[in-house]
């Protein structure tokens, strides 16, 4: 978070950095596998000078045990700090490093190449401003550069630098540089990037790093640190309309109630109207309560603690909004999904959806398109598709219950969520909300029928299959009251013609109550002889 940045400022006499009230910037390295992500940001922050001594001492010693550069420095051992990181030579975990210069501090994500590691890199993908992806010179695109580009374009990354790397290893040939830039440019348009930068480097050697490169004239743009420090990144959070999820109900004594979490879109000031939502109950807000002390007003990227005017039952998972600009509420999900697990996506298995802090038990309803890493367009797949394993589709989810959230184009937080197996907890796939639909009829099945069966993979039941079943118990209560009715009627008006009539009448009206029961109360959405009253809100494409 941007506040827990925030360094003291030096004492008189130092010759420290003050990095506060800075403009911040978060970027990830990304990129196919060996294509120089680690050894760029080592190679960075080494000819910036922002490596500490000690680091640097560290370097020199564990260049010699674990480098892969000879007698010289393997600046990637900077970053790539797990044994087995260097035992391997490659990036496994994502890697997170804080510096500042004395224009700007930043926050790199230093994430992994490898296809089996693609959730690491969504990791850090998710939080980012900015995304330097690496091409080496020699290979050029390759299918983890593509399928990398349109992850950061899913994430909401919408500037891009595309770093050139291993130069010296084409003789810094300018013809392959812009065959590169071009085959990248074409593919790219369709990703919604706002900027894309091309830059020639060498990273082993800094060339064009901090200072421009003697080898490369005929580049005329600026070296990386240089377009780093000065890219317009803009900050919608702050400007957007409010939005807290309760994170916990912080009670400590019997005098306090107040509620906790993370503002994560717009600002809030004492006496200010919130919406709670999903009750749709507004209320005021009397205090804005932190650590430090009471606050004037909280804005996005902090964490705070609200008290209202009024007692009301708010829970964790609930959402706080703007009166003005709520939230949207529905039970009915349009989304994209990026599949992270080697078992395929099973439409109609029962997993755990967290948004927020909500949580609510949800199954997809299908796969409607497959994502193509080669243009970046979604593909449309034939009913009962599904996903394997770091594939990315547009699917559609039904929530057991309705929960509050946002297009993922117009806030990151309260618009991303993850899909968790009911049985291993593992986290399986990453999604991105495009649309809410707010059905009328129930989102799911009910707890108790999303058994262990469905948890399993085995789809519930259709709603095809519960009526049948419907239809055979009330055939069957029908034909035995009618022929029950029909001897009462026969014993009192002793005519078989009218206690037949008498019989007939209640069959035809028991029939007819039955079927208005079944259409108004259990037909599912989008299945009704009459349109269903549903609130769709389209986020947008990637």
């Amino acid at each position: 978070m941007p506040n827990a940045l925030a360094a003291h400022a030096p004492h008189p006499g130092s010759s420290k950095l003050v990095i506060t009230d800075k403009p911040l910037l978060r970027f990830i390295t990304c990129g196919s596998v060996d294509d120089g992500k680690s050894t760029l940001i080592g190679r960075l922050l080494f000819d910036a000078d922002l490596a500490p001594d000690d680091l640097i001492a560290a370097l020199e010693i564990d260049s010699k045990k674990h480098g892969t550069q000879g007698e010289a420095l393997d600046f990637a051992l900077l970053v790539d700090g797990l044994a087995a990181e260097r035992e391997q030579g490659i990036t496994i975990d994502v890697a997170y490093r804080y510096f500042a210069t004395e224009k700007r501090k930043f926050i790199v994500a230093d994430t992994p190449g490898h296809e089996q590691y693609t959730r690491n890199m969504a990791v850090g993908a998710s939080t980012a401003d900015l995304a330097i992806l690496l091409v080496d010179a020699r290979k050029g695109i390759l299918p983890q550069t593509r399928r990398h580009s349109v992850i950061t374009s899913m994430f909401g990354v919408r500037h891009v630098v595309v770093a050139v790397n291993k130069m010296d290893l084409v003789s810094y040939s300018e013809e392959v540089f812009h065959k590169i830039e071009a085959d990248f440019r074409d593919f790219a348009k369709n990703l919604r990037f706002t900027s894309i930068y091309v830059a020639p480097l060498v990273a082993k050697d800094g060339d064009n790093l901090v200072k421009k490169s003697a080898h490369m004239d005929w580049h005329k743009g600026p070296p990386l640190l240089g377009y780093l420090e000065t890219v317009a990144i803009e900050d919608s959070t702050q400007i957007a309309p409010f939005r807290f999820p309760v994170q916990w109900v912080n009670r400590p004594n019997l005098d306090f109630r107040g509620f906790s979490g993370l503002i994560s879109g717009g600002n809030i000031r004492p006496d200010d109207i919130i919406r709670i939502l999903p009750a749709g109950r507004d209320t005021r807000v009397t205090r804005i309560v932190t650590y430090d002390g009471d606050l004037e007003s909280g804005v996005s990227g902090q964490s705070v603690t609200l008290t209202l005017t009024e007692e009301i039952d708010i829970s964790r998972g609930d959402l706080l909004c703007s009166p003005v600009s709520p939230a949207k509420v529905g039970d009915r999900l349009e989304a994209k999904i990026l599949w992270l697990v080697r078992e395929s996506l099973i439409p109609g298995k029962s997993y755990l959806l967290k948004i927020g802090t909500k949580i609510t038990p949800a199954h997809i309803l299908s796969v409607d398109a497959h994502i193509e890493i080669e243009t970046g367009l979604a593909d449309p797949l034939p009913s009962g598709a599904a996903l394997n394993f770091n594939e990315m589709g547009e699917a559609k989810l039904a929530l057991e219950t309705a929960v509050a959230c946002d297009p993922f184009s117009e806030n990151r937080e309260t618009g991303g969520f993850i899909l968790i197996d009911r049985i291993t907890n593992e986290t399986v796939a990453v999604g991105m909300v495009r649309a809410i639909a707010n059905s009328s009829g129930r989102a799911t099945p009910a707890l108790t029928d999303l058994s262990y069966a469905s948890m399993e993979g085995v789809p519930v039941a259709s709603h095809a299959e519960s009526l049948a079943g419907h239809n055979r118990k009330m055939a069957s209560f029908t034909l035995t009251t009618a022929l029950l009715t029909t001897t009462l009627a026969y014993v009192f008006v002793k005519e078989t013609t009218l206690a037949l009539e008498i019989g007939l009448s209640q069959t035809l009206a028991l029939s007819g109550l039955f079927y208005l029961h079944e259409k108004l109360w259990h037909a599912p959405a989008g299945q009704s002889d009459q349109p269903q009253k549903e609130t769709i809100i389209d986020g947008g494409g990637l």
